[in-house]
């Protein structure tokens, strides 16, 4: 496993800044959202030119930090055909940048058929299902295009919520380049998380063999809510995970998420020494 961090957890530095601290504080690796990490210059689509991409891709080098991901959760399902095509550009901006960063995934989410992206009981209906497969298709074939791995999330309250719905959707577009995010905390929810082990042995049978990255964070249950938190911060059993991880995917990039600067540490070691145990 190589270890990294989502980088709009880590503290709020000018970006050269920060990615030196990522490689000081003993990170592999980075999931980059753009927007949410560089604020110094532009990064629109029409600024994500071969000159940005090698002036980020050489900050990183710099550091031995890898682009695990880039990130890019936009609604692929939004009614609103304007927002849509849109979203569709700004998508293969990112795949054509990520081509030239030397970064092999572009992450997303899959997100609701509401303008708002916000779950609705349609989140889980074959309709909307086959809507995000269609909206996909064209997406997809540009990674091809561009050779690189366009991965998806599945979350819970998205409409890929399980690994059976992720898996249908992984064969009815049926490339290469379509991949899966994994992380076993966003399958979950206040409606099935004692369910958990079952549902991440399902996730690793379904899925694995398609699993691109993997995300690590923990959740603990407040007030009948299940809330994110950093690795081992919370109820998460991390067995079954790092076992697939270290036995089948060897050197794959795996990003804390949830963590923050001042336990970002704590953390890091704690899923180490799990790694380290399995």
């Amino acid at each position: 496993m190589q270890l990294g961090i989502r980088l709009h957890d880590t503290t709020k530095l000018p970006f050269e800044e920060r990615i030196k601290e990522v490689h000081d504080l003993g990170f592999a690796c980075g999931h980059l959202a753009l927007a949410k990490v560089i604020d110094e210059f532009p990064t629109t689509d029409e600024a994500m030119t071969p000159g940005l991409a090698m002036y980020i891709k050489n900050v990183f080098a710099k550091n031995n930090v890898d682009i695990a991901v880039l990130g890019c959760y936009l609604n692929m399902a939004t009614p609103n055909q304007e927002e849509l095509k849109k979203t569709v550009h700004r998508y293969m901006a990112h795949i054509r940048f990520a081509s030239l960063l030397g970064c092999g995934v572009v992450g997303t989410e899959t997100g609701a058929p509401n303008e708002t992206y916000s779950f609705t009981p349609e989140c889980h209906t074959e309709e909307a299902l086959q809507l995000l497969i269609n909206n996909l298709r064209p997406i997809v074939k540009y990674a091809e295009q561009m050779g690189v791995i366009f991965a998806i999330e599945p979350v819970y309250r998205h409409i890929v919520s399980n690994p059976k719905r992720a898996r249908q959707v992984l064969d009815e577009i049926n490339s290469p380049n379509l991949q899966i995010i994994f992380d076993p905390v966003n399958l979950l929810d206040i409606a099935n998380y004692q369910d958990r082990q079952a549902i991440i042995e399902e996730a690793i049978d379904l899925l694995g063999p398609d699993i691109a990255m993997v995300h690590l964070k923990d959740f603990q249950i407040r007030d009948g809510k299940m809330i994110s938190v950093g690795c081992g911060l919370g109820e998460m059993d991390y067995t079954s995970i790092l076992k697939f991880m270290k036995e089948r995917k060897p050197f794959i990039h795996a990003t804390l998420e949830d963590t923050k600067p001042e336990n970002n540490q704590q953390v890091k070691n704690f899923i180490l020494q799990k790694y380290a145990e399995v």
